[in-house]
């Protein structure tokens, strides 16, 4: 794959991740109602990825995205993901439907971003177009 095309999911991955910040930070409270969390976990999850968003920004302005950088990304991704599902197992009888479809559906979602980051990260540069 391309420099280019790491930086777009870079530049993807760190626009939702902006998005569950602005939710987190802005909509706490009735985002947690709706999924059946309490508010505190939307509003971590959200300062969680507002760090990831900095790192991601970092990452995808770098002429050549440093690939130590992506991986620390990607493994974060993975994080994300366990503790995804982490807070279904501890919640589950406290959340809606659509709250466990929700989390479900965006761990598989922040999966594919880790997955493609770090597929992308250990490119050897000289072989990138």
């Amino acid at each position: 794959m391309s420099i280019l095309n790491l930086k777009n999911i870079l530049v993807a991955d760190a626009i939702t991740c902006t998005g569950v910040f602005a939710i987190g930070l802005l909509a706490a409270a009735p985002v947690g109602t709706l999924l059946g969390l309490p508010a505190n976990i939307v509003a971590t999850g959200g300062w969680i990825c507002f760090a990831a968003a900095l790192l991601m920004v970092v990452a995808a302005r770098q002429a050549v995205p440093s690939a130590p950088l992506v991986k620390l990304i990607a493994l974060g991704n993975l994080g994300w993901v366990a503790a995804s599902f982490a807070v279904v197992a501890s919640f589950a009888n406290a959340m809606t439907g659509l709250g466990i479809a929700v989390v479900i559906a965006q761990a598989f979602a922040v999966l594919g971003f880790a997955i493609l980051e770090w597929k992308d990260a250990g490119v050897p540069r000289a072989l990138v177009v």
